[in-house]
């Protein structure tokens, strides 16, 4: 029978030196699955991270993984954690077996055999087993996140964090790697934090949004999307051209597109002339949160 795994989050706050505040009252909930947790860079994620990993305490709050306190008992959380990374270093010469092999005697798995047969299942999982005696210091970028996986799955935790995954991907090495988080959530939490709304986007059941150390919006994405319809308009105009926004017209995003300039801005009614009504997308749920603008009316 599956394990339901359960997170509880309560009411974190954490300020560093200089009184910057990283975490302010932070709470959220998560079960089995892919955790979206999405923010800009200094939005409090790392620190958020690092505590649920035990490695920092808060300066108030609490978090509860399957019942345990893990601020009084951060060993128990370590024995459940598995944790990938933005980056991370590797022994140069050091073949994957041989990497594997050192990390599960790091991580407690002594057992010779035990040992063995995890690291040759994590191997086959992902897409590694054939690269086994090969330098890990030689693979490319998405080989190279698809090894961090595999160690991070050593000794079978419940609890997985990675972070910022994607980042310099190509296209093909990005979707195996989500494809690979995605199998891990039937039967894990696994928290994935980025900034990359796209990655949410295509791979969480629930998403969390951050910004200030503060939880400014969570739920489903098809929610978050259903709660902004029919208050976004596009308009696409010269790029060197300027506009104005009325009262309870806020700018969602700005770029250049085929040498045009797209503009996305949130407002209960018509913005005016050359603006049209689109589909709104996560993003356009990401960025209004930026705009202190309720979007559940």
């Amino acid at each position: 029978m599956q394990n339901t795994n359960h997170l509880q989050v309560g009411k974190l706050s954490k300020t560093y030196r200089r009184g910057v505040k990283a975490l302010n009252g932070l709470s959220f909930e998560a079960h089995n699955g892919i955790f979206g947790l999405l923010g800009p860079n200094g939005a409090g994620k790392s620190t958020l991270m690092r505590t649920i990993a035990g490695l920092q305490e808060p300066d108030e709050g609490q978090v509860h993984f399957n019942g345990v306190d893990i601020l009084a008992e951060p060993q128990f959380i370590r024995n459940q954690l598995g944790y990938l990374p933005q980056d991370f270093g590797v022994y140069p010469g050091m073949s994957t077996w041989q990497l594997m092999e050192h990390l599960a005697i790091l991580k407690g798995i002594h057992q010779h055999g035990e040992r063995n047969d995890q690291i040759e299942q994590l191997l086959q999982h992902t897409n590694l087993w054939e690269y086994r005696k090969k330098a890990v210091s030689t693979f490319s970028g998405g080989m190279r996140q698809r090894f961090g996986v595999a160690q991070a799955l050593l000794g079978n935790p419940q609890l997985v964090i990675v972070d910022e995954p994607t980042a310099g991907l190509d296209p093909e090495e990005r979707n195996r790697f989500l494809d690979l988080l995605s199998e891990l959530g039937e039967e894990k939490i696994v928290i994935l934090s980025t900034h990359i709304v796209e990655d949410v986007r295509d791979l969480c059941q629930q998403v969390a949004i951050i910004h200030k150390g503060s939880l400014v919006e969570q739920g489903e994405p098809d929610i978050l999307i259903e709660r902004i319809k029919g208050k976004v308009w596009r308009k696409i105009m010269e790029k060197q051209l300027d506009f104005e926004l009325g009262p309870d017209q806020y700018l969602l995003s700005s770029r250049l597109f085929a040498g045009k300039r797209r503009v996305h801005v949130l407002a209960d009614r018509w913005p005016g002339e050359a603006f049209e009504s689109v589909e709104p997308s996560l993003e356009d749920v990401y960025f209004s949160t930026f705009q202190e603008v309720p979007i559940h009316s």
